[in-house]
């Protein structure tokens, strides 16, 4: 048809970028994959047995009925240029193994804490360490309690001041909205550093 325009502007598609949730067993990965994603999140989640007694510690989670056996994903759009892909990791260490594999092409993680045990966010923080991937801690209020300042948190696990130490709960997606975009802010910083 003379004098019509066709034109159509091409939109880009997002950019995709994949974060990991990680931390000790019954910290709230799976809680914050889920109160934050905008699909319906995967669970890989397989009642507790007896064959996990004396090896699991329940110590301040007892009424834990369910776990992580590989994964939990979920999607966040944070704009129309940036969707993150979540990845929730298995927090029982017999299933450690798998953060390897689930931890390629990752940008950036989350450390979730449980502040009642501290200890349990230990190996997560050394594994995103030694590959120098960049993290945040995102210390989970259960019951909607922080005892402790961020700062305080930040010298009992020794960390370094450019990472990030943020009050959160898993429940709530706003909250769980804020402790990514701190990390993707920490990622656009360190990438504006590095060029």
């Amino acid at each position: 048809m003379a004098g019509s325009d066709t034109t159509v502007e091409a939109v880009a598609p997002p950019d995709t970028v994949k974060i990991l949730i990680a931390g000790g067993f019954g910290v709230g990965k799976t809680t914050m994959v889920g109160s934050v994603s905008e699909i319906a999140p995967l669970r890989t989640e397989e009642p507790l047995t007896v064959a996990g007694l004396g090896i699991d510690d329940l110590n301040g989670i007892e009424q834990k009925r369910a776990t992580t056996v590989a994964l939990d994903f979920g999607r966040i759009t944070i704009s129309r240029e940036l969707v993150l892909y979540l990845f929730g990791t298995p927090g029982q260490q017999r299933f450690w193994f798998m953060w390897n594999d689930l931890a390629i092409g990752a940008l950036g993680a989350v450390v979730l804490m449980d502040v009642r045990r501290p200890e349990s966010s230990f190996a997560a923080i050394d594994f995103f360490e030694r590959r120098g991937i960049p993290f945040v801690v995102g210390v989970n209020g259960f019951h909607g309690e922080h005892p402790y300042p961020a700062e305080e948190i930040r010298d009992a696990l020794a960390l370094p001041a450019h990472v990030r130490v943020l009050l959160c709960d898993a429940r709530e997606r706003e909250s769980c909205r804020d402790v990514l975009i701190a990390l993707i802010d920490q990622l656009i910083a360190d990438a504006r550093k590095a060029s």
